[in-house]
């Protein structure tokens, strides 16, 4: 057991005296602490070794890490071996520690639930990737629209000291490609005149007392704003031309229409009669009194300023209609009085033998021995509108002139009327007359009140009952959104002295005339033949791609009888690389008398439709001209079918076994119906519980009893420079060249390219030019420094044009100050 004690390392390294450390043989003590340190020996070797700055190339090598074989020889005297192995020790015990097993298996827990979300997070994505794809179909996700990247035309906003005539006018856009004539200069153009020309008085008026008009229609008596005085309002005065390289229009046409297109208006000779241009004091709006003046007193060189502060439309519209009523068809003048108690109750429903305009035998007023014997339609121009909005003086300004132009101007063949929701439901203006008549003095200016009559949606509800609420994008039908309407519907029935209503928005603006445009629209619609008719509704005319009207016609014919070949078509016959396959292309029957729904349990009152006088083949396009259109709508009437337009399947009541019924739509509510065409609405509504989105119903009734309805391709101006093939191929890019039955049309998830239009619901160009036009600033452009400044042009001039929407303009209005004596002190221009 002792040379068994001896060998032991534990003894050995444990130092019991000096005597016995120092008799032990050295190479067996060195064989000895090899075998005691050898697990540190190798810490010390690999896990921590010193730096080049820290390490000694002077000091001798440490024995630990010199071989066992080294003999005590091999060792100085003098080297601090107890000392450099004391350093050794302090730095491993620093450099030794091990992390605890349970913190690395935490760690290790926690790593792997990282990776498991992870990866649980990619594929939730992929998921979710995957579903909003097969949502898309073969849809492109948004982005950049290509139209955005055109460039901009800025002649638009040409001044009056520009102007040329329209034969000398090079416009800036639509060019022919091949044309490589430079466009005028602006400069020489400036320099070559001198000075602002005259403006011209503008009437679009018959001469009602000329001998030609009097042997056809019954004499006009003048009508007056003020009855008292005789008081006149200055006519509209115009400027011959447009400004150098003024854009021509892109659809529509000025020469089909009888539009006059050789002539601009400026925004005094436009709306200085009403109230633009002079102060408060004189009787006008205080708007007006800044940017480019010159010449605007022309305006009232041959009538003086009118005094608007009494005035009462309402009153007027019922003299001039009054003392003209021999003239109408209706065989009544005057305004049925905008109340709650009218001669039609809200809930009564009119008889379906109650005579239309379309009757030519409704003349029931005899005229007067030698005079012409032919009466004239009566029209209602509805605007709707509710009781939070805010009358602006640019609102003002317009509604005088639609009044002044429409109704006075004409001798009473129009009215005007505001039809004003009342958003508050809980207050009873239906319960009690005085509740009635203090809601509408709070709520709509003094001088419109007498015009203004009050709906609610509840009011809808009681008179339409029983209807079936699908609530389609979580809407209620009655609401203003989906039953918009019904409230026209119901404002027929209680006007029974109109042949036609005009449902008309706040929000639209004219730069001419009134009445020129409405009665042009009226003639040009009335001379249109039923056939193929509704084919030439469903698409844009672009005469800079189409050519003629004739050409136009011509081509709907060819594409509605042999269908288009188009990749985009999916009735086409051709493959994506563009590759006959197939029978080829599909043409459509053509419409001729009444689309009735699939099942016969949702017609409706059928018998007194009109039907085709003869064959479709055997018509040389006679059918129709001369009748009254009962629908006029001014966007192009599409089919729904296929389209992406969210609104195609608001259809309410009808059998939808077999799909839905036969239908059409327009985008802008604005449009005319006839008393017929709202008559059988109302009826078909109120009994059949049938109904459709308001962009819908008119244009669905129309085609479902036959009704005649035409599109008026009125002008229509564009914002950038569009290719002129893509600009035709973008617009009528539906089922055989029309605008809608595809998922490719124009309405729906591809309507952003009538962003930069003149007229659509959402257009942004139709704003900024009007108030360009009205001399204020747009993205920092335009304004009074743009039209007076050096080199300027003056303010805009800009050709008749309609434009929508036009929301919240803002004119500067000088400021009223009281003086001592209480009257008002105008600033600048009183």
């Amino acid at each position: 057991m002792g040379a068994l004690d001896a060998l032991n390392p534990l003894k050995v390294a444990k130092r019991r005296s000096s005597n016995n450390y120092s008799a032990l043989p050295f190479h067996e003590s060195s064989r000895g602490r090899e075998s005691i340190d050898s697990e540190k020996q190798n810490i010390v070797d690999h896990d921590y070794e010193l730096s080049s700055d820290d390490y000694d190339s002077s000091l001798p090598v440490s024995p630990i890490t010199s071989s066992s074989r080294d003999t005590s020889g091999s060792y100085d005297s003098t080297q601090p071996m107890i000392k450099r192995r004391t350093i050794l020790r302090t730095r491993q015990r620093c450099f030794a520690y091990r992390v605890p097993q349970k913190i690395i298996r935490y760690l290790c827990f926690l790593i792997m639930l990282g990776v498991l979300a992870f990866i649980g997070f990619l594929i939730s994505m992929s998921i979710i990737e995957s579903r909003k794809l097969q949502e898309m179909g073969d849809r492109r996700p948004d982005g950049a629209k290509q139209w955005e990247s055109f460039p901009f035309s800025d002649r638009y906003y040409g001044g009056i000291k520009t102007l040329v005539s329209l034969a000398k006018n090079k416009p800036e856009y639509p060019r022919d490609p091949e044309d490589e004539t430079e466009l005028l200069n602006i400069t020489e153009v400036m320099t070559s005149k001198l000075g602002i020309p005259s403006s011209k008085p503008y009437n679009p008026y018959p001469d009602y007392n000329s001998s030609a008009y009097l042997q056809e229609y019954v004499p006009v008596k003048e009508c007056f704003l003020d009855a008292k005085t005789n008081a006149r309002i200055p006519p509209l005065r115009y400027y011959e031309g447009r400004p150098a390289g003024f854009a021509d229009h892109i659809m529509g046409s000025y020469e089909i229409m009888g539009l006059p297109d050789d002539i601009c208006f400026d925004r005094y000779g436009r709306l200085g009669p009403y109230g633009h241009g002079y102060s408060l004091r004189k009787g006008g709006l205080a708007s007006g009194m800044h940017g480019d003046m010159d010449g605007m007193d022309q305006v009232w060189s041959e009538v003086p300023q009118y005094d608007f502060t009494n005035v009462d439309w309402a009153a007027a519209q019922e003299r001039c209609s009054s003392s003209n009523a021999k003239r109408f068809r209706s065989g009544t003048g005057g305004v049925t009085k905008n109340r709650k108690r009218a001669e039609i109750a809200a809930n009564e429903i009119a008889p379906a033998t109650t005579t239309t305009s379309a009757d030519p035998t409704f003349a029931t007023v005899t005229p007067p021995h030698g005079i012409g014997a032919k009466l004239v339609h009566r029209t209602a121009v509805v605007i709707r509108t509710w009781d939070e909005f805010i009358y602006r003086e640019e609102d003002t300004l317009w509604l005088r002139g639609l009044i002044t132009e429409l109704s006075l101007g004409s001798g009473g063949e129009y009215d005007i009327h505001l039809l004003v929701q009342v958003k508050d439901e809980s207050i009873p203006v239906f319960a009690d007359e005085e509740t009635y008549e203090k809601h509408l003095k709070e709520r709509v200016p003094a001088e419109f009140q007498g015009i203004a009559t009050l709906w609610s949606e509840t009011q809808m509800v009681m008179l339409y009952n029983g209807m079936e609420e699908t609530n389609f994008r979580n809407l209620p039908i009655h609401g203003v959104y989906r039953g918009l309407i019904q409230a026209l519907q119901w404002f027929a029935q209680k006007h029974p002295e109109y042949d036609f209503f005009w449902q008309w928005e706040m929000d639209v603006r004219y730069t001419g005339h009134w009445y020129d445009l409405f009665q042009k629209m009226d003639t040009w619609t009335k001379a249109q033949p039923r056939k193929f008719l509704w084919e030439r509704n469903s698409r844009f005319y672009i005469p800079a791609v189409h050519g003629s009207w004739e050409d136009f016609s011509h081509m709907v014919r060819v594409q509605t009888e042999s269908g288009t070949d188009s990749p985009g078509n999916i009735w086409s016959g051709l493959n994506e690389d563009g590759q006959s396959v197939g029978n080829g292309p599909k043409g459509d029957k053509p419409i001729w008398g009444p689309e009735r729904p699939q099942h016969a349990e949702d017609w409706f009152e059928t018998e007194n439709d009109p039907v085709p006088p003869r064959l479709f083949k055997d018509d040389k396009y006679e059918w129709g001209v001369g009748e009254d259109a009962d629908l006029i709508t001014l966007n192009p009437l599409f089919d729904p079918d296929y389209t992406t337009w969210l609104l195609a399947e608001d259809v309410t009541g009808y059998n939808r076994t077999n799909g839905l019924p036969p239908r059409r739509a327009s985008i802008v509510t604005a449009s005319r119906l006839s008393r017929r065409l709202l008559n059988t609405m109302h009826r078909e509504t109120a009994i059949k519980k049938h109904h459709a989105f308001p962009e819908m119903w008119p244009a669905q009734a129309a085609l479902n009893h036959g009704y005649k309805a035409v599109y008026a391709p009125h002008p229509m101006f564009v914002d950038r420079v569009w290719p002129l093939p893509y600009l035709g191929a973008t617009m009528n890019s539906g089922r055989n060249g029309a605008t809608g039955a595809s998922r490719m049309g124009i309405f729906g998830e591809r309507e952003h390219n009538l962003l930069g239009m003149t007229w659509y619901y959402n257009s942004g160009f139709a704003g900024n030019l009007w108030r360009r036009w009205m001399g204020l600033k747009v993205d920092e452009l335009g304004g009074e420094k743009l039209e007076v400044g050096e080199g300027s042009e003056g303010r805009m001039c800009i050709p008749p044009v309609l434009l929508h929407p036009i929301k919240g303009v803002e004119l500067p209005v000088e400021e009223v100050r009281v003086d001592k004596g209480g009257g008002d002190e105008m600033g600048p221009g009183a």
